[in-house]
């Protein structure tokens, strides 16, 4: 291991927050910022194997228990986090349409939503106001966070499920039969590989 190399790994070990590579560059007196990446990916390799791992989430680098391990560091604790189904569709419009407003989220889901849902999320930490639409009243619009993606064990939005994915699991058969409810059509919504907008 380099002297770049341990640098970045004490820099990580004692940030409060995951940090981006703009950030450890600029951190540790700004190094190269192509040198920081290819030791993140040389650290990253090191601790394969490991009880902890060295991983991005969102562009933003930190340690986190393996996996497998998880269960050992667990503490039993209220989990807050139990969404409803409302909170649970609201949640996936916004990962899968983001940024999103609430006309939007509520024209998607055929039912208004209420404004309580949206407090939830932002209280999870998974939601967070992303600014206003240029347009006549200039509503909010919600996106997803970084906390949302480690939760998920995601590495950006690219990683979500797609639509064959989703309907493998049965979690569209709900919405299917709503959209044959609405439109007498039994072919489902179009599928359009993935129709979906996965920006990361």
């Amino acid at each position: 291991m380099n002297a770049l190399q341990r640098s970045i790994e004490g820099a990580l070990f004692a940030a409060e927050d995951p940090m981006s590579v703009d950030a450890l560059a600029s951190f540790l007196g700004d190094v190269d910022k192509s040198e920081v990446r290819a030791a993140l990916k040389a650290l990253a390799s090191f601790y394969e194997g490991r009880g902890i791992h060295l991983v991005e989430r969102a562009k933003r680098w930190h340690f986190e228990t393996a996996p497998d391990l998880a269960h050992l560091l667990r503490k039993e604790r209220e989990q807050l986090r139990r969404l409803s189904r409302a909170a649970t569709e609201v949640l996936a419009i916004i990962a899968y349409h983001e940024p999103v407003s609430r006309a939007e989220i509520e024209s998607i889901r055929g039912v208004q939503t209420s404004g309580g849902t949206l407090d939830v999320l932002m209280e999870a930490g998974w939601v967070k106001i992303a600014g206003r639409r240029e347009v006549p009243g200039r509503p909010t619009i919600y996106a997803t966070t970084p906390e949302f993606l480690d939760h998920f064990g995601l590495s950006s939005r690219r990683d979500l499920p797609g639509l064959a994915e989703l309907r493998a699991t049965g979690l569209l058969d709900p919405v299917e039969e709503a959209y044959e409810e609405l439109t007498g059509d039994e072919s489902g919504p179009v599928d359009d590989e993935e129709n979906t907008s996965r920006d990361a």
